[in-house]
């Protein structure tokens, strides 16, 4: 039963380091971008001029906000 005594502000303590751990994560940016690291697998690197213009502009106004 003295267990419990160690084992509940053990479980507090975890949760408290998961949650600034998150929260760190949230506000470095991490989860901005969720879908191009999924897509960069199905398209190949062969753009055109005009894509790879439209990419940046599209990059440069996600990195603004």
């Amino acid at each position: 039963m003295n267990i419990i005594y160690v084992l509940i502000p053990l479980a507090v303590i975890i949760v408290a380091i998961a949650i600034a751990v998150f929260f760190w994560a949230v506000r470095s940016k991490q989860f901005e971008d969720l879908d191009r690291q999924g897509y960069s697998i199905l398209f190949d690197d062969d753009l055109s001029e005009q894509e790879k213009k439209l990419a940046d502009e599209r990059k440069a106004l996600n990195d603004r906000d």
